[in-house]
């Protein structure tokens, strides 16, 4: 067997995964938020726009709060996304069996915040409950929010669909009809929410989403500053993103506090008149080379997908929504094009998704072991500036051609991937016109 039908094998092992009732259900629920990421893309690109004196000139105009609506946009937005993708994917799945997907979406929010922390902890120690924490209504919570509504779904279509409940005569209306038909597959559903919170309350005292994203922390814990170590933060970020979970921040929530510290040793050897470039007591993994180096356009370095599209794309599908994603691509916003086209369980797009970021985070880490390329001090840039602007300010011009290296080796990389994805969907919109 050659390479290409070695590619061309693992690409229809992967297409089979794409048909999987839950995944394909995941799919269509993930871009039914492509209206919240979209929006909530915008409002943040305002109010973090990376021009110097933008922040000092909008406050001269409206004050020191001038963001304010802006992040609330962003918090009713990107803060609530796991409470939007139980409702969309509980909705989709059902729908698609032929079933009321509105009350099982409904069903399956209710139980997403049955198994929600009862409370937070205050920065002064102090204990609320009766809220629900953006913490776990955002991204942290996507994974349990995934979870929660495939098992609503799967119980509320094995109860309907083998008529276990109140049966209504056939002169009922069909919404009491449908109300009637919840009450089973609601209560399985609650009893196993209670039970679940009961355990990891009393058991564990912990929430699930608490517990999951502990689970997943622990192995992260001995990652350090070295090339295979790096590769693992930069590699897990993205097998957690196209899995549906935030994983820069799932997984910046552990290495982030380590990689800021790197920075400020090296910062140390700086101010002690020391250089950083080939000085083998710099630390080369810093929260700069995961936050820029390797995430132009976004975890996955998805300006490379996008890029790779205008090259090659010519379906609707694919054209239209990179235009849509190209300008918050360019300022590392990309959760447009993860949830929209989408990156998210699309087996088409994984291996690119992982490559592409550690083939650039290899390639910093040698240019800077080859001192081409400086470790990092306490310097930062923020998080929305363009790829090569943001190496321009950290590292002159050779942080700006380490950005243009690693942005070409990405739509390289995508490009092959691009054209299949094109094609499927070329297909599928074929299909549709030749139904219509």
């Amino acid at each position: 067997m050659n390479r290409q039908e070695m590619f061309n094998k693992f690409l229809e092992v992967m297409n089979r995964f794409a048909q999987i009732k839950a995944v394909v259900a995941i799919k269509d629920g993930f871009i039914m938020t492509t209206p919240f990421t979209i929006c909530g893309s915008l409002f943040l690109l305002i109010a973090c726009l990376p021009i110097p004196g933008w922040n000092e000139l909008m406050s001269g105009m409206f004050g020191k709060d001038w963001a304010a609506p802006l992040f609330a946009v962003s918090g009713g937005t990107f803060s609530i996304l796991a409470l939007i993708i139980v409702v969309c994917n509980a909705y989709k799945y059902v729908s698609n069996e032929g079933l009321d997907g509105m009350t099982a979406a409904g069903l399956a929010l209710s139980a997403f915040v049955i198994v929600l922390p009862p409370e937070i902890v205050l920065e002064d120690g102090q204990v609320v409950g009766n809220v629900i924490s953006k913490n776990w209504a955002g991204s942290n919570g996507i994974i349990t929010a995934l979870i929660v509504a495939y098992i609503t779904s799967r119980i509320y279509c094995y109860c309907v669909k083998n008529h276990i409940g109140i049966r209504m005569p056939d002169s009922v209306p069909g919404g009491v009809v449908r109300a009637f038909e919840a009450l089973t597959p609601g209560f399985l559903v609650f009893t196993l929410a209670a039970l679940v919170w009961g355990v990891c309350h009393f058991a564990a005292n912990t929430s699930a989403p608490e517990l999951l994203f502990s689970a997943i922390q622990v192995p992260l814990q001995s990652l350090s500053d070295t090339l295979a170590g790096g590769s693992i933060i930069v590699g897990l970020q993205s097998v957690l993103f196209w899995a549906g979970i935030h994983g820069p921040n799932v997984v910046g929530g552990v290495v982030n506090p380590m990689l800021i510290a790197n920075s400020l040793d090296n910062q140390a050897l700086l101010d002690a008149g020391l250089a950083l470039a080939g000085n083998p007591a710099a630390k080369l993994m810093t929260i700069q080379v995961s936050d820029v180096f390797v995430k132009s356009g976004g975890c996955g370095m998805t300006l490379g997908l996008i890029i790779a599209s205008y090259m090659v794309a010519k379906s609707e599908q694919l054209t239209s929504l990179t235009k849509m994603a190209t300008v918050p691509g360019l300022f590392n916003i990309n959760e447009p094009i993860i949830f929209g086209l989408p990156v998210v369980f699309n087996g088409l797009l994984l291996v690119p998704f992982i490559l592409v970021p550690v083939a650039a985070f290899v390639i910093t880490y040698m240019a800077m072991l080859a001192g081409f390329l400086s470790p990092m001090g306490a310097i930062q840039v923020p998080w929305t500036t363009p790829p090569v602007i943001a190496g321009l300010l950290l590292d002159g011009w050779q942080g700006a051609v380490i950005q243009l290296i690693n942005l070409a080796l990405s739509v390289v990389i995508y490009l092959p991937f691009v054209k299949r994805l094109d094609s499927t969907c070329l297909e599928e919109e074929k299909t549709m016109n030749d139904l219509a």
